[in-house]
């Protein structure tokens, strides 16, 4: 049986680690500094080689970690996801059928949007959140703005979040931010440098909490 999502999780790390066209044996290393650093949620991208097998080998290992496919695009996506572990979704664009279908099979939903009506379309169409992509070309300020009048919207902005802006997004109210490269530095995974690498997490996951 499917695990459910752990949003207590998520509230208490509000970051989804997003892990893109990483081998299975380098991402299950970074998963075991991931996990004892007290992250939460992790995100491996659809067009990662091997997603499925590494989607299921980590929700096997690490029980507790809420496990995602990322860059879900459509039905045919989906249809994929639908065969292994993962709790929830994240896509890079509105779909409004893949996000109903998604949510009809009971994953949870992160749906990527940029302008007020895309994001208030993706809310409509029953995104648990919705993806604020890219946050880098849009800022805190913007965040701020869209929330003003759409306060009922639950936002995760990610492209362009790293340790230093990510209080000031969760400062003017998005609820949590998706975080790529700057979470997953390439200087400290070639080779994997455990413990810098979990200093660095524990750094993100203070400054996700502060």
């Amino acid at each position: 049986m499917k695990k459910s999502f752990n949003w207590e999780a998520f509230r208490e790390v509000p970051v989804v680690g997003i892990m893109r066209g990483m081998a299975i044996d380098k991402v299950m290393t970074v998963m075991d500094v991931y996990h004892r650093a007290g992250m939460s949620n992790i995100e491996i991208t659809m067009n990662t080689p091997d997603v499925l097998t590494i989607v299921n080998a980590i929700s096997a290992s690490y029980p507790t970690l809420n496990v995602g496919v990322g860059t879900v695009c459509s039905m045919a996506d989906l249809d994929q996801v639908l065969t292994t572990a993962a709790q929830y979704i994240v896509t890079p664009i509105v779909d409004v059928e893949v996000i109903r279908q998604a949510k009809a099979a009971g994953l949870v939903v992160f749906a990527g949007a940029y302008s007020p009506t895309e994001i208030y379309q993706a809310w409509s169409a029953g995104a648990d959140m919705v993806k604020v992509f890219p946050a880098s070309q849009l800022g805190v300020k913007y965040v701020k703005d869209v929330l003003a009048p759409l306060d009922q919207i639950k936002l995760l902005p990610t492209g362009g979040v790293n340790i230093e802006n990510l209080p000031e997004f969760l400062a003017v109210g998005a609820v949590g931010a998706g975080m790529g490269g700057s979470l997953f530095p390439k200087d400290l995974l070639d080779p994997i440098d455990v413990d810098s690498l979990l200093s660095h997490f524990e750094k993100v996951r203070a400054a996700a909490q502060s």
